[in-house]
């Protein structure tokens, strides 16, 4: 008798320990392997986390528990989904985010291996039918059977369905000179790009790669301004490893970024490439995994959950634009992909290259701190000097084009101007901030919460402005309240808005629009950057996706239509967020010979985010926004755990996060601070009422301990659930 432990597909942290089950049968299972399983009254799908064998008779076994053992459905697999290098992270990661491991399992492995019930229901391994020639000879054959016979000679193999003659092809195999073979069909064709010679690399990219060549850190930052050549450096890292016999995995933000990368590296290395990101399909994630699982990619490029992919041999990891937020998943386990990129490295013995021209404060103040090993680039390839800006004042109405339009006059002139000269121009909304804040057209003022020092959001549902940290909520007044005039406005609007007006006031140019909506696959989003490089198109309208990474030669002008939107979301990230992206968009322009120009309208010109934005000055916004991050105690000078109460009855899921918080307080950790309950902005989902409990600490000192043993018991009592979120971004 086999006495299994196993982890139940249920990521709730009520559930998040194994479960004990009986197995008798003759097929193979160990570790690792996946069961289906009795659970309740149901059937579910489990993972296998340890097995033992057990020579005494069930009644026996029985005794030894307090509930009856029942006995596993049937086996899945036919041989372990994870060796042990990939168990033992699996389970680290679970350890750090305080997450059920069948969640870290589940974002682990791809849908087809999944320990969920739907994987049954996953894509398999697609064979198509090849003809292989068994006996070259031609005698007694037809004049179709040895044109047929001579292909086969010369090529060797090809599907059956390019044959020319299907009769000839039937006639072949039933005499016994060639057969029919099972090759499995490759549902992902990446394109191979034509070779290219290493570039020379400048002063400025050969000073970093020997710094990180010689560098004793495990994890450096790579620090660049836009368009220093970060890629190349990564390339000539790359080609040091591949040369050792190890394997590189390179990691980008957005998945229209990684047709891009790849193109990269084929066309340095020609090595067979491996692509893993949300965007494939169920059937191609699945091809892509077992082709890297068995050995058939040196080189693995692709989005956060790449961070996972079965590579061997790591000898370098890249993590490009490693302050961008997407790298953080927004369900459980909430992993962040550099952190898990950090633990890999470690693991695997090898470096970790954090690379961005605007580094998260968190990765730039362990850099300061001889944490992590730095090098800075300051210098474009070119030598072309940084985009001249302007920030234009929204508020003023002399600047703005007319009351109805969204862009200013000198952004309409400038916009006319290229369109002249035959340039092209990219045009920035984020849609992150489509969510409506009140500001006063006249003098800038936005409603601030009193206690929290974050901006109001408007609730149209009540008309009310709140706050999403503490619950602060106060009516929306008609006059602004600092300069007395009718001037309060809600802003926001997104890229479709802006296209129309584009149409409107430049009928004969030609623009496109790239965000979530108009790319909503890869090809899609392919196609879109393809026809925008080769001047298929004038304008590009498009959010955060399209400020980073891109390289568009005969781009001289972008234009931030509403940089400060970001500012008002509800969040301390919000001056960091809204800085990154006025900087990296401002580095799309003036990338080849052409001198660049950007224009960010605001109506908030005077915040530092903007001004230290559109100067692309990272030092002088790093230094203040360090300083308010520590005189309100955020990272990183304070970790955060988010806990999230999910639960149908509104005063009980109050009740329980007031229970956790007192217990939180109770237990005296001295550097640790409870805020809340507070009412979370989707304070309600469906018929589920949410409220969340924040927690800040400088050190540990047993919290995470005594959170992973406390949650898991109160957890589903009373009806309310729990969630932990480690790191969050979003409080």
């Amino acid at each position: 008798m086999k006495i299994l432990e196993v982890l139940p597909e249920r990521d709730k942290q009520s559930l998040s320990g194994p479960f004990t089950y009986l197995y008798d049968g003759k097929a193979p299972i160990g570790e690792t392997f996946r069961v289906m399983v009795p659970f309740g009254h149901q059937k579910i799908m489990g993972f296998v986390l340890s097995l033992r064998e057990d020579p005494r008779p069930l009644e026996e076994i029985q005794k030894d528990y307090d509930r009856p053992l029942r006995f596993i459905d049937r086996v899945i697999d036919v041989e372990p989904l994870l060796d042990k290098e990939a168990m033992d992270m699996a389970l680290e990661v679970s350890r750090y985010y305080l997450s059920p491991l069948i969640s870290v399992l589940q974002a682990m492995l791809p849908k087809s291996l999944s320990p969920r019930s739907s994987s049954l229901k996953g894509p398999k391994i697609a064979y198509e039918k090849w003809l292989e020639l068994v006996d070259p000879s031609e005698e007694g054959l037809t004049d179709k059977q040895i044109e047929l016979s001579r292909m086969l000679v010369r090529l060797g193999t090809f599907p059956c369905r390019e044959a020319p003659s299907k009769t000839a092809m039937e006639n072949l195999i039933k005499i016994g000179r060639a057969r029919v073979v099972l090759r499995e069909k490759e549902r992902l064709c990446i394109p191979t790009a034509e070779r290219e010679e290493a570039h020379e690399m400048t002063p400025v990219q050969r000073n970093a790669f020997e710094e990180i060549i010689a560098s004793d850190k495990d994890v450096i930052l790579l620090e660049g301004v836009t368009g220093s050549g970060k890629t190349e450096v990564y390339l000539r890292l790359s080609e040091v490893v591949l040369k050792e016999g190890k394997n590189v995995l390179m990691l980008v933000p957005e998945i229209n970024l990684t047709p891009v990368m790849v193109d990269y590296f084929s066309r340095r290395f020609g090595e067979k490439i491996a692509i893993l990101h949300s965007g494939l399909t169920p059937a191609q994630k699945y091809d892509e995994y077992r082709r890297i699982k068995n050995g058939g990619a040196r080189i693995v490029v692709g989005a956060r959950s790449a961070v996972f992919a079965p590579l061997s041999d790591i000898g370098l990891i890249v993590i490009d634009e490693e302050h961008t937020e997407s790298y953080k998943a927004d369900k459980p386990p909430f992993y962040h992909a550099r952190e898990v990129a950090i633990i890999r490295g470690r693991r695997s013995a090898c470096k970790v290259i954090l690379g961005s021209a605007t580094p998260s404060l968190e990765t730039r103040a362990r850099a300061d701190r001889g944490v992590y090993g730095y090098s800075y680039m300051g210098q474009r390839v070119n030598e072309q000097n940084l985009p001249l800006t302007k920030i234009i004042d929204m508020r003023e109405k002399s600047e703005r084009g007319s009351e109805k339009h969204i862009f200013s006059k000198e952004l309409i002139e400038k916009l006319r101007e290229k369109l002249e000269k035959k340039e092209q121009a990219i045009l920035l909304l984020n849609r992150r901030g489509y969510s409506s804040y009140i500001a006063c057209a006249n003098c800038g003022f936005v409603y601030e919460c009193p206690e929290c020092h974050t901006p109001l959001t408007y609730h149209k549902e009540d008309r009310l402005l709140k706050c999403h940290r503490c619950g602060f909520v106060r009516r929306v007044e008609s006059l602004c309240p600092e300069c007395g005039q009718p001037k309060m406005h809600r802003i926001g609007y997104g890229t479709e808005r802006v296209m129309k007006e584009i149409g409107e006031l430049f009928p004969q140019a030609r623009a496109v629009r790239m965000d979530s909506d108009s790319a909503k696959n890869p090809k899609s989003v392919y196609e879109i950057l393809s026809s925008f490089r080769e001047h298929k198109y004038d304008i590009m309208v498009g959010t955060q996706m399209i400020a980073k990474g891109h390289d568009f030669p005969l781009v001289t002008l972008v234009g931030d239509v509403l940089a400060d939107i970001g500012l008002n979301l509800p969040t301390y990230r919000a001056a960091e967020r809204s800085f990154g992206l006025i900087a990296q968009s401002v580095g799309r322009s003036g990338r080849a010979s052409k001198m660049g120009e950007a224009y960010i309208q605001t109506y908030s010109p005077n915040h530092y985010a903007v001004v230290y934005g559109a100067k692309q000055d990272y030092q002088g916004f790093y230094h203040q926004e360090m300083a308010n991050r520590k005189a309100f105690q955020y990272p990183p000078y304070v970790y955060l755990i988010l806990l999230t109460f999910q639960g149908k009855n509104e005063e009980r899921t109050t009740q329980t996060a007031m229970d956790m918080k007192l217990a939180l307080d109770q237990k005296g950790f001295e550097t640790t601070t409870v805020i809340g309950p507070r009412v979370p902005f989707f304070s309600k989902l469906g018929d589920v009422y949410r409220r969340e409990v924040l927690i800040k600490f400088k050190k540990d000192e047993g919290l995470t301990d005594y959170l992973s043993k406390t949650v898991p018991l109160l957890s589903g009592k009373g009806g309310v659930d729990i969630q932990i979120e480690r790191d969050p971004i979003d409080c």
